[in-house]
């Protein structure tokens, strides 16, 4: 098998802790100039893009700006900051739990997504830490929702990011979360939940649908009063959403879950009232590159938990 070129390496820096745009121009393509096929590519509008090439944002593999009129060059790329959005800060630290010559472990806290996307770009974990921790090679391994707080595994040197990120793939690391749900004498508990999850672009909720299980979780009651319980969680799959849609299937709906069992929507910017109860506590595997095998445990506390009350007012 033919194994594919890497792409060379950025000729602009990183922005705030985060990556230039990177854009390969496909083979098989007719337009005329790079800028032709740049307008049709992106959704920023001709203005923006002949903006950017005006003021020369817009650069080659050995940094020179692209001029509007240059050819199209199939296989060429081509690469740009784009810009940021206003953001809410997110008003919570990334911890870090460990730290060594290969890898970073972040406690990451609710609300704050792990690598940039849509409109959570320079207020992620992976851009805060590249600039709190001076590491612009830091990339991570695997993410957790915006929504859920606990444990990250993030790397430091690119060339050894595909081991463990296979750490992930391969179900070769072992979770635990924790949650806070209502608790009920039914069902009864611990129990091995088993579903086909599906999630489709564009739908903010994921969904159970009759078939072959992809989704499997073991739930466990760690303890309960007042009518609420302390859940250990422990994916053994790695679908979207799948503890809290199990959870929902049982009639324990996460506490501040805003998409089961009921869809109220995405959680407006700035509201950090009643965050998920939902945290990533233990990271657990083997390093591939060290051979160390690490425990990780996350010290946070639910909020729920130690006071209902608090949360939910």
């Amino acid at each position: 098998m033919r194994r594919r070129t890497p792409p060379p390496p950025s000729p602009l820096p990183q922005r705030d802790g985060v990556d230039p745009v990177r854009v390969r121009l496909p083979a098989g393509d007719a337009w005329g100039t790079v800028r032709d096929h740049l307008v049709a590519r992106l959704a920023a509008g001709a203005g923006v893009i002949d903006g950017m090439l005006d003021a020369g944002r817009i650069v080659d593999a050995d940094g020179r700006p692209v001029p509007p009129d240059m050819a199209y060059v199939p296989g060429m790329f081509v690469w740009f900051h784009r810009e940021l959005p206003a953001e809410e800060r997110v008003p919570f630290a990334v911890d870090v739990v460990y730290r060594d010559e290969h890898v970073v472990v972040a406690d990451k806290p609710h609300f704050l997504a792990t690598t940039p996307r849509g409109s959570h770009v320079a207020e992620t974990a992976l851009a805060r830490l590249r600039r709190e921790l001076g590491i612009p090679t830091l990339g991570a391994a695997h993410r957790l929702d915006r929504l859920t707080a606990g444990l990250v595994l993030f790397t430091v040197r690119p060339e050894e990011r595909g081991a463990y990120q296979s750490l992930f793939r391969d179900r070769r690391v072992a979770k635990e979360y924790e949650a806070v749900a209502p608790h009920h004498e039914s069902p009864a508990l611990p129990r091995t939940v088993r579903s086909r999850i599906v999630k489709e672009r564009g739908v903010m909720a994921a969904r159970e649908v009759e078939g072959e299980p992809n989704a499997v979780s073991r739930v466990e009651l760690l303890e309960e009063r007042d009518g609420l319980g302390r859940y250990r969680l422990t994916p053994l799959t790695g679908q979207t959403h799948q503890l809290r849609v199990h959870m929902s299937a049982l009639g324990l709906p996460i506490l501040g879950d805003p998409l089961y069992p009921v869809v109220i929507g995405p959680v407006a910017a700035g509201d950090f009232r009643r965050p998920l109860q939902l945290l990533a506590r233990v990271l657990e595997f083997t390093d591939p590159v060290t051979g160390r095998d690490h425990r990780f445990v996350s010290p946070r506390v639910l909020r729920a938990w130690s006071s209902y009350e608090e949360w939910a007012g």
